[in-house]
């Protein structure tokens, strides 16, 4: 399993499209790949579950990544956060 602590950067937050990236990103894995904020836990690959997860700007959320690709899957959301979803 891998395990990284990532911050959202962008001052809107994980809304619809944010949250659509991180999906789309994770689907290309075939590694379990969750979010964790404050104990809740929700399947990255849904972009429901993320949005439900109401992250804002500075939040920390914890990222799980765990199969053959683990390492991949978690770099690549880990590169969403830190281009800030390229919204700015």
């Amino acid at each position: 399993m891998t395990e990284k602590i990532l911050t959202v950067r962008n001052r809107a937050g994980v809304h619809a499209r944010p949250a659509a990236l991180i999906a789309q990103t994770a689907n290309k894995f075939s590694s379990e790949v969750t979010l964790e904020k404050d104990g809740m836990q929700v399947n990255a690959k849904s972009i429901m579950g993320v949005i439900t997860m109401a992250a804002a700007y500075n939040e920390q959320l914890t990222l799980k990544t765990e199969g053959a690709d683990e390492g991949d899957a978690a770099a690549a959301i880990q590169a969403l956060f830190d281009s800030k979803f390229e919204e700015e």
